[in-house]
């Protein structure tokens, strides 16, 4: 039940896991509306948070990748992404032909915000990348049983990702040892006693925790196969990881609570929740000679691409 419980919190933040910190708009194509633009997929997004008309689907994905993803990332690592990007734009359709942009609360970035990030002199080429991924993966989604998978991703796991549950069996646990390498793959974040307090008294049952109980009540109880963790005590309540995860701000549930001095240390591996693709590991797998559907079948068990234009 806690496991399905944590499932829903992941699948809930979704669209959030794994990017940047802007938002906005694609410039040009976005002003549109679908008679004008020279894509039709068939599928259009509504743009109802800051401007009325509609783009198409495929002319969306370039700003979503951007989002999602380093733009210096190997091309096949971006086609991958491309594909399950528009694999959870479809899931959320459910059938439809058109979406209101606030349903799919997805992140992206517009022509200005991708330049401010990459600069000038590589704004040209990282967005003709994206574009081509995109243009590439055109109508390529992901199904598992004859619907739309679930495509969860992450930026970095501790080294292996983890198993989905029983309605998720193609997200399984595989090794990705190339995300060791990654910068930012192992963090290391100290509290005092009291600041730490404060951080777990604002879970739910967390209100009656001491600071004299910390660090001494703290313990793992438990640990999934791929070294994140699943329930631990803190007081006399047990919490499951990720909700410790996320009230301490930690990169995953990767984690290692010890005494450190005074307060209290926390040593942390890969970032994001570990499940489906990790995107440092695609990029490694590309530069090592993968295809975006290669990678793709690496992470999701049992997956099958299929393309949706004839």
């Amino acid at each position: 039940m806690r496991r399905a419980f944590l499932f829903c919190v992941i699948l809930v933040l979704f669209p959030y896991v794994a990017t940047l910190t802007f938002a906005g708009t694609i410039r040009g194509q976005r002003e549109k509306t679908m008679g004008e633009t020279d894509i039709d997929s068939g599928k259009r997004i509504c743009l109802d948070r800051q401007r009325r008309g509609y783009v198409d689907v495929e002319e969306y994905l370039v700003g979503v990748v951007a989002k999602q993803m380093p733009a210096d990332y190997e091309k096949e690592a971006l086609k991958a992404q491309a594909v399950i990007a528009r694999t959870y734009i479809y899931r959320q359709m459910d059938g439809r032909n058109e979406i209101a942009e606030s349903e799919l609360a997805m992140e992206y970035l517009e022509e200005e915000q991708m330049e401010k990030l990459w600069g000038k002199p590589r704004f040209l080429e990282y967005y003709q990348k994206i574009r081509q991924a995109v243009e590439e993966t055109r109508g390529k989604v992901m199904e598992a049983g004859g619907e739309y998978a679930e495509p969860l991703f992450h930026r970095t796991s501790a080294g292996q990702t983890r198993d989905g549950d029983e309605a998720h069996s193609y997200l399984v646990s595989v090794d990705s040892k190339e995300d060791v390498e990654a910068e930012g793959y192992l963090t290391v974040t100290v509290w005092t006693t009291n600041q730490f307090t404060d951080l777990v008294r604002h879970m739910e049952s967390g209100e009656n925790i001491s600071e004299d109980q910390i660090p001494d009540s703290i313990q793992v109880v438990g640990r999934d196969n791929a070294g994140y963790v699943t329930e631990i005590q803190i007081g006399s309540h047990t919490f499951d990881g990720e909700s410790v995860r996320t009230a301490l701000e930690l990169p995953s549930s990767a984690y290692m609570l010890e005494r450190y001095g005074e307060g209290i240390r926390a040593v942390c591996r890969g970032q994001g929740h570990g499940y489906g693709m990790s995107q440092y590991g695609a990029h490694k797998k590309a530069a090592a000679g993968m295809s975006a559907e290669e990678i793709l079948g690496y992470y999701y068990n049992g997956i099958e691409i299929i393309s949706l234009e004839q």
